[in-house]
Formats: structure tokens, C-alpha cells, sequence
């Protein structure tokens, strides 16, 4: 079955958009079970309509590929330098996922139900923006809430936090999806 031209063109439009690497028209035919001829043709066309906006479709050893035009190289530079790297250690991971089921909580509450001090670790995600301070409890000594940002929704692609699976009612249970639920 033939794919319209228009939907032969979206189509090659998605694939160059996702592909890592680029593709060659031999696999574009294969993957839209198309003809090279017709290929050729929207790829053409789809590299006219490119010309005058900030994507491209760019040929590349020996394939096509999307790429950024170069004139805005220094904008997509800005976005891609000033993000900071967000892996974690498990340790991380571990104290995250109990700031998220338990906020506001301070930091004796999770070092009570990690069993480790958490200086550290509530540092790093502090400084990675996926934690802040949500003010000071009525306690003694009064120590610092801490809770999850609008980042921490933004790296786990979480709508809110009742995306979030379910906690289970055991504590041996709740360690384990303590140290697990977020990797």
C-alpha cells in the first residue's frame, strides 16, 4: 500500500526528526514502503520548505538527517551548555524518592528512614534544583521542610506527584520503593 505524497512527506519529516544517525534513502524506501523515486522527491521537496526556517534536512555521509540551521547554532548552544547534568547516585535516588512521598519532610525525618546521614546528598539535590526548602517545621529546633520543584516533575516526566506509584503500607516494603522507584 502507497503512501500519499503528503503523508509520505510527514512521514520522512518524523523519522529524520527522531533517527540518531543518518538514513539513507534505501532505508527510508523500507521503512515507508515506498520507492526510492518517490523518496527522492519529498525529500526534495521537504529540503525547499526547510530552507527558510530554523530546522534543515541535511544530507549527511551518505543519508539524510535533521539538523539545526547554522545561524541558530549559538541559541541551541545556550539551551544544551546551561542545563545541569542530572544523574544520581542510587544514594540520591534513594533520598529523592522519600522527599517525594513524605514532603515536607526535614532532613532527621529521612536520615531516620534511610538509617545514613543525607548532608550530602540533600546538597546535590538541592544544587540540581530537584529539591528546595518549603520553610521550617513547628518542631524543636525547628530544622529545615524540604519537598520536590517543578524540575523534579520536569525530569521524571511526572504530570504531578499523584503519578507517583502508590506507597505501600509496610515499612520494609516502602524502603524497597524507596531505593528503586525512581530509576
Amino acid at each position: 500500500m502507497a503512501l500519499e505524497f503528503s503523508d509520505l512527506k510527514k512521514a520522512l519529516e518524523a523519522l529524520l526528526f527522531v533517527t540518531k544517525k543518518p538514513l539513507s534513502v534505501e532505508e527510508l524506501s523500507k521503512l515507508t514502503e515506498s520507492t526510492d523515486e518517490a523518496v527522492n522527491s519529498a525529500l526534495n521537496e521537504l529540503k525547499t520548505e526547510y530552507e527558510s526556517r530554523g530546522l534543515k534536512i541535511v544530507p549527511v555521509a551518505h543519508g539524510y538527517i535533521m539538523g539545526t540551521d547554522q545561524n541558530c547554532a549559538a541559541f541551541v548552544d545556550r539551551l544544551v551548555n546551561s542545563k545541569i547534568e542530572a544523574t544520581l547516585s542510587p544514594q540520591a535516588l534513594e533520598t529523592l524518592a522519600i522527599i517525594a512521598y513524605k514532603q515536607p519532610v526535614t532532613k532527621p525525618e529521612i536520615e531516620s528512614i534511610r538509617g545514613l546521614y543525607s548532608d550530602g546528598v540533600i546538597e546535590t539535590l538541592l544544587a540540581k534544583k530537584l529539591v528546595e526548602e518549603k520553610g521550617r517545621s513547628p518542631s524543636v529546633g525547628r530544622p529545615i521542610l524540604y519537598g520536590t520543584t517543578i524540575e523534579f516533575l520536569r525530569h521524571f516526566g511526572l504530570k504531578d506527584l499523584n503519578d507517583l506509584p502508590p506507597l505501600p503500607k509496610a515499612g520494609v516494603e516502602q524502603e524497597d520503593l524507596f531505593k528503586t522507584v525512581l530509576q
